[in-house]
């Protein structure tokens, strides 16, 4: 089991969520890369597995309007185009943290 992250936080001006993992580099989420990885029935055929959301649909300028954790597993985003469905466990943030997307926008 994914420890959870020491610190949290959204950056408005750069257009990211920030994650600081136990033990590990802070990491640097695009708002728009993790609204595409959304993990809800919505986003995601919950029988095949395939990505059903289509990434051109989601605005450049999404951002996080509200966040707040489930448990002690996962986070809740809810979203400037009204989707609030999806749940982002600390295993998936976790794995995405290696992402080119996260890398390129840590280094920056």
């Amino acid at each position: 089991m994914i420890s959870p992250p020491e610190k949290i936080r959204a950056i408005r001006q750069q257009g990211v969520l920030e994650i600081l993992w136990p033990g590990e580099a802070l990491r640097q989420y695009p708002f728009k890369f993790l609204r595409c990885e959304c993990p809800c029935a919505s986003c995601v055929n919950e029988f095949t597995g395939e990505r059903i959301l289509n990434p051109d649909s989601i605005p450049e300028t999404i951002a996080p309007v509200g966040m707040s954790f489930s448990g002690n597993y996962a986070l809740k985003i809810e979203w400037a185009d009204g989707h609030n469905t999806g749940i982002y466990t600390w295993e998936q943030l976790r794995r995405l943290a290696d992402a080119p997307e996260v890398l390129a926008a840590s280094k920056e």
